[in-house]
C-alpha cells in the first residue's frame, strides 16, 4: 500500500527512500502522518479483507490459515511490485483481527505498549511477533493457527534483520524521527 500511497501523494518510491521499506513507518518519516495512516489502514485492511473473503467461502481452519499465509506472503513479495514488499506487520495484524480478534487485540496492545515505552517501531513489531504464537495457543487456537503465527514470526524476523542489527548497534531510527537526508547517509 505504501507504493500506491506514495504515488498518489507524489512522494518518492518508499523502496528507494529512507529505510527503503514500503511500510507505514518509512512513509511517516518522509511523507507525513496522513500518508502513513493511509498506508497503515490499507495494509491492515488487506489482511482483514482476505480473511473475510476466505471465511465467506469456508470455515475450514486449514483453508483459512492458507488464506492468511497467502495474503501475508503476497504483501512481503508482491508480484506487481517486483517482489519488493513490506515487512508484513500491519497485514499480519489484519489477518489476526479477523481470524482471532482477541489475538489481534493483544498484538495491537503489545505493539502499542512496546512502541510507547521504547519508541522503536521495529522492536514493537518483533516483540508482538514473538508473542503471537503464544497468544494463539493461550487463547485456544488450533494447531494450524499456531503454525501460521509461528511462520509469520519467522518471516517477520527475517524481514526485520537489518532493523535487528540497527537495534543492536544503537542506530535504529525512533518513531517520529525524520528520515535522514542524502547528505546524512
Amino acid at each position: 500500500m505504501a507504493i500506491v500511497v506514495a504515488r498518489a501523494f507524489g512522494l518518492p518510491d518508499p523502496r528507494t527512500t529512507g529505510s527503503n521499506n514500503p511500510g507505514a513507518t518509512n512513509i511517516l518519516r518522509y511523507g507525513g502522518k496522513t500518508a502513513a495512516a493511509l498506508t497503515l489502514a490499507g495494509d491492515v485492511l488487506k489482511g482483514v479483507v482476505a480473511i473475510l473473503l476466505v471465511r465467506y467461502v469456508t470455515d475450514d481452519p486449514q483453508t483459512v490459515a492458507l488464506g492468511g499465509a497467502a495474503v501475508f506472503l503476497g504483501h512481503l513479495y508482491p508480484i506487481f511490485f517486483g517482489f519488493q514488499g513490506g515487512k508484513g506487520v500491519a497485514t499480519a495484524l489484519g489477518v489476526w483481527l479477523v481470524l482471532m480478534p482477541s489475538v489481534g487485540g493483544l498484538l495491537l496492545l503489545t505493539w502499542l505498549a512496546v512502541a510507547a515505552a521504547f519508541r522503536y517501531s521495529s522492536l514493537a513489531a518483533l516483540v508482538a511477533a514473538l508473542a503471537a504464537p503464544l497468544y494463539v495457543w493461550l487463547l485456544g487456537g488450533t494447531g494450524v493457527y499456531i503454525a501460521l503465527a509461528a511462520g509469520m514470526t519467522v518471516f517477520l524476523f527475517w524481514r526485520h534483520r537489518r532493523n535487528i542489527r540497527n537495534l543492536l548497534d544503537g542506530t535504529e531510527g525512533r518513531i517520529g524521527a525524520k528520515a535522514p537526508s542524502a547528505a546524512d547517509r
